[in-house]
């Protein structure tokens, strides 16, 4: 079995993406499968495409997408991506898409297809607070998301996909009184459980 593990770059100003940092401590195998990981931009259209290849030219079983969701307090995989790009801030190449189709003409959603309620099982099972999201926002985060349903849905019917969402890490809520945190060290911990979810 082969899972693609991806995380996004830093973003919106920050020095480190929690997400990356956590998938970076993540073992390259997994009970009996291979764990294949990859940096994506942080830039609508370019996060799907650089993944989309990455699916092409691994075969990958499952995708398991990782992003940031600052103020949240556990991990928190997602259900459902929407057709819409509506970026409050601009991506790591400035483009701020307002009220715009990802694909024109698209499916309206995409539901994950994953296993995520077992998946927050595991993570809670393994000590680390976790729930799950109905909103992957309408940022890069859901673009991913849902590019990456749709591409499994025309190309690789037999594969599954989704999305998780990890809290900040303690070094970036300095400053923030109130902001919840998580370790990188479980915040990968948690990833690994949800993995093993997954495989099951």
């Amino acid at each position: 079995m082969k899972i693609l593990l991806t995380a996004f770059e830093p973003f919106g100003g920050e020095k480190i993406n929690p997400a990356l940092e956590a998938v970076s401590l993540v073992p390259s195998r997994v009970k009996c499968a291979d764990v294949v990981k990859l940096t994506v931009p942080t830039v609508f259209k370019k996060s799907v495409d650089v993944t989309a290849a990455a699916i092409e030219r691994e075969k990958p079983d499952a995708v398991l997408c990782i992003g940031q969701a600052g103020g949240r307090f556990g991990l928190t995989p997602e259900r459902v991506a929407i057709n819409i790009d509506d970026a409050r801030v601009p991506d790591n190449e400035g483009n701020q898409p307002v009220d715009r189709p990802i694909i024109a003409g698209g499916a309206p959603a995409y539901f994950s297809t994953l296993p995520i309620k077992a998946m927050v099982r595991a993570i809670t099972d393994a000590g680390i607070p976790a729930s799950i999201s109905n909103s992957a926002g309408t940022f890069v985060c859901n673009h991913l998301m849902y590019g990456v349903l749709h591409t499994l849905a025309q190309n690789h019917p037999a594969a599954r996909g989704g999305f998780m969402h990890v809290p900040f890490a303690p070094e970036q809520v300095v400053g923030r009184p109130s902001t919840p945190s998580m370790s990188i060290s479980d915040i990968a911990a948690g990833i690994e459980a949800a993995i093993r979810a997954i495989i099951r």
